[in-house]
């Protein structure tokens, strides 16, 4: 089988089917077949994998998957690539093509009419402006998935894996180890793209966890906790939680803080995720 990820055989099936790239759909295609090689390989697909792909392109991992895995469903949301999929993928016998909007597809029914709702690795090479959207998506609705692989912007990766009193430590830290463990398993080079995007890559496997890591009682109270707490970074906890959306009196704080061991003048970038569920099962309480 000739493979599709090489800068020729993706330039000429671009040309034969009068293929143009859409900015506004974030479209870069691989051209290095060392990448699906390697990124299969660190994951260890078998023929026991159930896979979703996010957004196919023409088929250049896609093609790659199919060969290890049990059966791989694409959701592709550019109509112009259905039939270039159609034809790259017509010798994969275990691949099922869907023209759809990941972002708005019914993710339990995709799980029981094409999986029987068995554990699902989802895996993506996602354009960088909706990355956090389809990540949140999948683990918000507890969608039965192991495992998330995507391909993502460099930075992106390391918000998700940051720690507590880093520049990118944030509300995507805490949200995504909230429900999974994250781990880089490749580097990603502008060089292996048509076109290069202007920004380094990594690939990050987020390894979803059977109980979220933190045990809160109220996860929307501790959400909203975090999403105050770095909504002025250069503030206080007090002053961020009192003028944040929940709105929280500054005694009613005072008293929280005390009960619960936080300084209520550090800033919220200091906090643990541990921290913040000490903080939000204190405030649910009182």
């Amino acid at each position: 089988m000739i493979k599709i990820a090489t800068l020729t055989r993706t330039k000429n099936i671009i040309k034969k089917h009068g293929f143009f790239f859409s900015k506004s759909l974030g479209q870069n295609f691989l051209i290095d077949a060392n990448i699906p090689i390697n990124l299969i390989k660190a994951i260890g697909i078998d023929s026991t994998d159930n896979i979703i792909e996010i957004g196919p392109g023409i088929g250049s991992l896609t093609q790659v998957i199919a060969e290890y895995a049990k059966k791989v469903v694409v959701v592709e949301i550019d109509k112009k690539l259905i039939p270039i999929l159609e034809e790259m993928l017509s010798e994969n016998k275990n691949v099922e093509i869907i023209h759809d909007d990941i972002l708005k597809i019914d993710l339990h029914k995709l799980m029981e009419s094409k999986f029987n709702h068995e554990k699902t690795i989802v895996i993506g090479n996602l354009p960088y402006y909706i990355t956090t959207p389809i990540i949140m998506r999948f683990l918000e609705e507890k969608v039965r998935v192991e495992q998330l692989v995507f391909m993502v912007q460099k930075e992106v990766a390391e918000r998700m894996q940051a720690k507590p009193s880093t520049k990118q430590y944030g509300t995507l830290s805490i949200a995504v180890q909230y429900y999974c463990d994250v781990k880089t398993i490749m580097k990603v080079p502008p060089t292996v793209f048509l076109p290069q995007p202007k920004v380094e890559s990594s690939v990050i496997t987020l390894d979803v966890l059977e109980n979220p890591r933190v045990n809160v009682k109220d996860s929307d109270l501790f959400f909203g906790l975090v999403k105050d707490a770095f909504g002025k970074r250069r503030k206080t906890l007090l002053n961020t939680l009192s003028s944040g959306n929940l709105q929280l009196d500054k005694i009613f704080l005072k008293k929280v803080f005390n009960k619960c061991g936080i300084d209520g003048g550090r800033r919220g970038e200091t906090l643990s995720i541990e921290e913040f569920a000490i903080l939000a099962n204190t405030v649910q309480n009182h």
